[in-house]
């Protein structure tokens, strides 16, 4: 575990030293930390608030937070060191005489900016502003929070992801010219993902990633199949992702059962170990509740933003040994629940803000050695932010987007969407439904290298053949050992002789061969169409009619291939 040593009665890491000795030799008005989830950013930022207290420099604390929760986290975190601090305040109260200061989310500043401005300016003031990112949100909020803080003599801003996609730049953070005429953040201290895994802060991240075979029906009536992660255009890879988190299918079933399984082999070590599934809508929130509940026989705690008690029932598992709790955005940010250590991300959100803040929810690290297992669709943009985990990003302004292979262009399209009042998978809606679906473990991302898939000589991998060797890692390896065994795992399965074909090979040959000819099926039904205007519904309803058999995801290699070869033959005569 990093060194850690003690200010003004808090035992701080070797980090939070050093940004503190920083700031106290520099003694900046703003001061922007950037610090990766988990490695204790209000700690640091309330040794701080205390040392100026002390020495008279300031005489009142505003917090201003993303959350209502965070509130009551911050002011909980503050009292545990002698600052009270109320987190209920309303905008025209008046501040209790036994308290230091208050939190206000960053909404609540914009409700009324002014009459802060007010309060700020009339007392010596100390404005810590947690992830600070999201005061570019929207323009309103960067007023408000740039108006009513103004008149503070410090400003100390926290966040582990400075980084955006839009060009709304964040109040009070300084930026300087990069080349191309971008404009880039600059932190005055950072401490990311790697050097804090390297510390022993955080914990090591194991992304299992899944595949399987995906069907659904468009708004034409088309029946299409497709692997989960196989390269596809932007709308069909977003109708598989849909069709894998369908409530009702299989693939979310399997995958819920796996992690179940993984949470369980880490509470063998780790008793209060806890799993956290993120979900969509607060719809698939509750389907996946009742989903858990049938396959753990227990009921997990299910957290909607917008029920009463949401925050106790977050405050409630964390500190209880409930195994699962499912939320949505609520506990994407912020929320400090250190017992997580198994993740479901079964959302449609990939932005690399987004998924950064998800997986910081499971790296805090409580004791030596402890890791964390988060299961995730294995589509290519997920990977690539999964294994881009450790690089460190800054705000950049006038960035451009090149294509949609851009880590960006998830956020700057949802951006555009919400500034649209479109939301950002509304070009769906009536054209989609999810027939459905099945999963198998693809491949392994840690520390940005792949194990499983090709590396290992299997397309996917099953329980019987390497599943359970990564479900099986211990609760409890430094992040060099997670390194070690992988790589001589994959080492062995390279040299390990080519098994004989038996009849699941066999079948899984079959299976190959159905999948191939599906998609050269819905490929010819394509190009019909571009020729003869006939949509793809019609066609696929004329070759079955021809033919005989159901429908392309239920065919046989042999009826497939059947239609494959009479809409070859329409082509011909076409053509003569």
């Amino acid at each position: 575990m990093t060194r850690s040593q003690t200010v003004g009665g808090q035992r701080l890491r070797t980090w939070q030293r050093e940004a503190f000795d920083l700031y106290q030799r520099t003694q900046p008005r703003d001061f922007l930390t950037v610090a990766t989830p988990g490695a204790g950013k209000t700690t640091f930022a309330l040794t701080i608030a205390a040392d100026l207290i002390s020495r008279g420099i300031i005489d009142r604390i505003v917090v201003v937070t993303p959350t209502d929760h965070l509130k009551t986290q911050w002011a909980l975190a503050a009292a545990g060191i002698g600052l009270p601090i109320d987190p209920a305040m309303a905008v025209q109260g008046r501040l209790a005489s036994d308290f230091v200061g208050f939190a206000v989310t960053y909404a609540g500043l914009a409700v009324d900016p002014n009459a802060f401005h007010i309060r700020i300016a009339s007392r010596r003031t100390m404005v810590i502003l947690d992830e600070v990112h999201h005061a570019g949100d929207a323009m309103a909020w960067g007023d408000a929070v740039d108006e009513a803080c103004d008149p503070a003599v410090r400003r100390l801003l926290l966040t582990g992801t400075p980084f955006r996609s839009d060009d709304n730049p964040i109040p009070f953070v300084r930026y300087c010219l990069a080349e191309g005429g971008t404009m880039v953040s600059e932190a005055d201290y950072s401490y990311g993902y790697g050097p804090a895994l390297r510390d022993g802060v955080v914990r090591p991240v194991l992304f299992m990633a899944y595949s399987g075979e995906m069907q659904w029906r468009t708004r034409a009536g088309d029946e299409v199949a497709a692997r989960l992660g196989q390269p596809l255009d932007r709308d069909a890879t977003a109708q598989a992702l849909r069709t894998a988190l369908d409530p009702d299918g299989t693939w979310i079933r399997e995958v819920l059962t796996s992690a179940h399984r993984r949470l369980m082999e880490v509470r063998r070590d780790v008793p209060d170990a806890g799993g956290m599934v993120i979900a969509s809508s607060q719809d698939s929130a509750r389907a996946y509740g009742r989903l858990l509940a049938e396959l753990t026989g227990e009921d997990p705690v299910v957290v909607l933003s917008d029920e009463a008690g949401a925050s106790a029932r977050i405050a409630e598992f964390s500190a209880g040994m409930s195994p699962w709790m499912v939320a949505v955005r609520m506990v994407s940010e912020g929320v400090d629940v250190p017992r997580l250590s198994v993740g479901v991300y079964a959302t449609t959100t990939a932005t690399p803000l987004y998924f950064a803040q998800a997986v910081g929810r499971f790296v805090r690290a409580r004791r030596k050695g402890e890791t964390a297992s988060i299961f995730v669709p294995s589509v290519p943009r997920l990977l690539a932010l999964a294994s881009d985990l450790e690089t460190e990003r800054d705000h950049v302004i006038g960035r451009p987007i090149k294509d949609e292979a851009d880590l960006f262009a998830a956020e700057a399209e949802q951006l555009a969407a919400a500034q649209a009042d479109v939301g950002a998978s509304d070009d769906l809606n009536g054209q989609y439904a999810a027939i459905g679906s099945d999963a198998s473990f693809d491949r392994l991302v840690y520390d940005g290298a792949e194990f499983g898939g090709a590396g290992f000589g299997y397309d996917t991998m099953t329980d019987g053949d390497g599943e359970l060797d990564f479900l099986g890692i211990p609760g409890l390896l430094d992040p060099d050992q997670v390194a070690d065994l992988l790589r001589r795992s994959r080492s062995a399965r390279a040299k390990a002789p080519a098994p004989e074909p038996d009849a699941e090979a066999q079948e899984a040959a079959v299976f190959a061969r159905r999948d191939d000819l599906r998609r050269q099926l819905h490929g010819l039904v394509g190009a019909w169409h571009h020729r003869t205007g006939q949509p793809h519904g019609v066609t696929h309803a004329q070759l079955r009619s021809a033919t005989g058999g159901p429908s392309a995801p239920q065919a046989t290699a042999e009826e497939l291939q059947q239609r494959i070869d009479l809409l070859r033959q329409w082509a011909l005569r076409a053509s003569g």
